[in-house]
Formats: C-alpha cells, sequence, structure tokens
C-alpha cells in the first residue's frame, strides 16, 4: 500500500494540465474583473457609436 501511495504522489504525469487549467482559470478571472471594472465606459463607447450612426445624414451621390 506504501509502494502505492508513494507511486500515485510522484506521478506527474498530469501535471501540466493542471497548471495550463489553472492559467486559464486566472485569465478567465482577470478578464472578468475588468470587464466588470469598464462594462459603464465599453457601453457608452457603443451607444455613442450607435448615435452617430444614427444621426449621420443619409445622403445618396449620383
Amino acid at each position: 500500500m506504501k509502494s502505492l501511495w508513494q507511486a500515485f504522489w510522484s506521478d506527474e504525469s498530469g501535471q501540466g494540465l493542471v497548471e495550463y487549467a489553472l492559467i486559464i482559470a486566472l485569465v478567465a478571472v482577470g478578464l472578468i474583473a475588468i470587464l466588470l471594472v469598464l462594462r459603464n465606459s465599453i457601453g457608452d463607447v457603443f451607444n455613442n457609436a450607435s448615435a452617430s450612426l444614427n444621426n449621420a445624414p443619409a445622403t445618396a451621390y449620383p
């Protein structure tokens, strides 16, 4: 039983996958935090762009 536990404890075959998953999770949490902080500013940019496009003169040139 002890050798089985030692083999399990020293096995590092899935270590890379776990590290990549942790990095992806950290990046996702960071992006969510940034979006939560900047959501009003981002919304304002799109609203201003939409208003500018709606108020643009529709002149047709022959």
